[in-house]
């Protein structure tokens, strides 16, 4: 088959025109067009009157060598490439070989460990929350009764901080191997719509991404895996830089000489640990920011004209970027079209959003972060100094909100002015438990205020009322990624200090958002799965 891009067609053309515009692309008759599938749809939005559907096709044609030859130097036509998964090893290669175990259940760790089980390796994965519906119970307590478990909320427990997003599967990383496909194959098979295989922004929402966990751990199971839930791992058992097992909070010891550590940005306890046993960590660049929310209508308006909810189109998003006069950049993050900001702190007193929607995104307002990028620079102190600034601006929010885990807000217009809200107004913020207008002058370093009040009027000629006096910030995002890496090797992916020990997904520097975590979880597995066969073959 060949797979042509960039084929382009109004935003309401009739079904058959796809089938013209291919064959016209390719310069062949309708009829040597033998049949064809869609493997990407997106739009292109920058002009607003005039919206497009902008396709990915893998076609059949009759003589495809001719037709490729004189498309040969376009890189627009050429052969569609294998995207099927395959295994790079089998327990049975080594009878009698070690269980691997991976610590966390987040997107990381769920594929982790379900490549592995599939390998035939009978993980154990090791989960310091509770299975996710009893994670979800406890995440409301939070937001509808402001009592916070700190083992059990929206950083920590199964599905990880990802369940309580958007559910965003794309990423702007590279995938030569099209792991991403495996990735969308195996969320379809546990529930996801089958659209997220071909639209160029998929999204599942949190209720579907529940169920969807939920079949993966079932998958798991039974091809051997264990899953233990309310298991914190403790302490690490080292022997001359060679991992030996570990030690769970509850007095457990587990013999392991492969261990996969995929605990997530929020896991500060573990750092810690980490460190302390020795094990190559280093800071690295963040950011830290506020939620912004808008009528989605607005939003809408700004980015669709007159195509305002097109069933094709949906409710619009966005991605904003200003490079500031004293050297700062500000950007979206983590847009939340028809959503709502959570509260996702995981450590008590102090106070964390983020942005959450359902697979609909029906919800009244539009939310996004607004970051300011940070690096080490900002926080000196060693690999750990990230923690202590993060933990600081969060005990701030704390603080600025009037306890109970009410967030700080305040109006664009007050913001802007450098004066206190004193109430808010036609956008009625969505987090909760609450928020408490207030002037959030001092709930970033000076730096960061600066930059996003430059930005925001920049945004603002982007995408036309964004900058409203109404919208509503409220404090503080600061979870944007890890403030650390646990440093690796390229080509075993096993820590550059400690042998047996995989550093993945996002908590060790090397993913942002589900899509990615995921990847990464796979390739950690395969390096896992070719250590121990290949150990066992010694």
């Amino acid at each position: 088959m060949l797979r042509i891009s960039e084929v382009k067609l109004p935003l309401d053309h009739p079904e058959a025109a796809l089938a013209h515009a291919i064959a016209a692309r390719l310069a062949i008759t309708p009829a040597d067009l033998i049949s064809f599938h869609v493997y990407r749809r997106g739009y292109d939005a920058r002009k607003r009157d005039s919206i497009q559907l902008v396709y990915t096709i893998d076609a059949q044609v009759r003589d495809e060598a001719a037709v490729q030859a004189r498309f040969a130097s376009d890189p627009h036509v050429g052969p569609t490439p294998d995207m099927q998964y395959r295994f790079v090893a089998n327990a049975s290669m080594a009878p009698g070989a070690p269980r691997p175990v991976v610590v966390g259940l987040g997107p990381c760790g769920l594929f982790a460990g379900l490549i592995l089980a599939q390998m035939g390796f009978r993980p154990i994965i090791l989960e310091r929350g509770k299975s996710v519906r009893e994670r979800t119970k406890d995440t409301f307590g939070l937001w509808r009764k402001q009592v916070l478990n700190p083992e059990s909320n929206v950083q920590f427990g199964e599905g990880g901080a990802g369940t309580f997003s958007d559910g965003k599967l794309y990423s702007q990383i590279k995938d030569p191997r099209y792991l991403g496909r495996k990735v969308l194959d195996e969320f379809v098979l546990a529930g996801a719509p089958e659209e997220i295989l071909y639209v160029s922004k998929p999204h599942i929402g949190t209720f579907r991404l529940v169920s969807m966990v939920e079949k993966m751990r079932a998958s798991i199971e039974a091809l051997g895996g264990e899953i233990r839930f309310q298991s914190r791992v403790e302490d690490l058992d080292l022997d001359h830089g060679r991992v030996r097992g570990l030690k769970l909070a509850d007095g457990e010891y587990l013999s392991c000489t492969h261990l996969v550590l995929a605990v997530g940005h929020s896991a500060r306890d573990t750092f810690q640990m980490l460190h302390e046993r020795g094990v190559f960590l280093e800071a690295k660049p963040f950011s830290i920011g506020f939620r912004i929310e808008h009528p989605q209508s607005l939003i809408d308006r700004g980015r669709f004209g007159g195509h305002v909810r097109h069933p094709v189109l949906g409710a619009a998003d966005y991605k904003l970027v200003h490079h500031c006069r004293n050297g700062r950049s500000v950007y979206s993050f983590c847009m939340c079209p028809g959503g709502t900001v959570v509260a996702a702190t995981s450590e008590p007193n102090r106070v964390v959003t983020n942005g959450m929607s359902q697979y609909s995104r029906a919800e009244r307002n539009a939310n996004a972060g607004i970051v300011v990028g940070i690096t080490p620079e900002d926080y000196p102190g060693g690999p750990l100094a990230g923690i202590d600034f993060q933990r600081h601006w969060e005990s701030r929010a704390f603080e600025l909100g009037g306890g109970g885990y009410l967030a700080p807000a305040q109006r664009v217009e007050d913001f802007l002015a450098r004066r206190p809200s004193a109430a808010l107004g036609e956008v009625q913020p969505s987090y909760t438990p609450g928020v408490t207008p207030t002037d959030l002058s001092t709930a970033l370093p000076d730096y960061a205020i600066e930059a996003i009040r430059e930005a925001l009027p920049a945004f603002d000629r982007k995408i036309k009322g964004y900058a409203m006096g109404d919208a509503v910030l409220t404090g503080v995002e600061t979870r944007t990624s890890s403030p650390l890496r646990i440093r690796r090797k390229d080509d075993d992916y096993q820590s550059i200090n400690t042998v047996g020990l995989y550093p993945a997904g996002e908590g060790a520097g090397y993913a942002g958002g589900i899509y990615s975590a995921a990847i990464d979880g796979i390739e950690v597995a395969e390096a896992v799965a070719r250590d121990i066969v290949g150990r066992h073959a010694a």
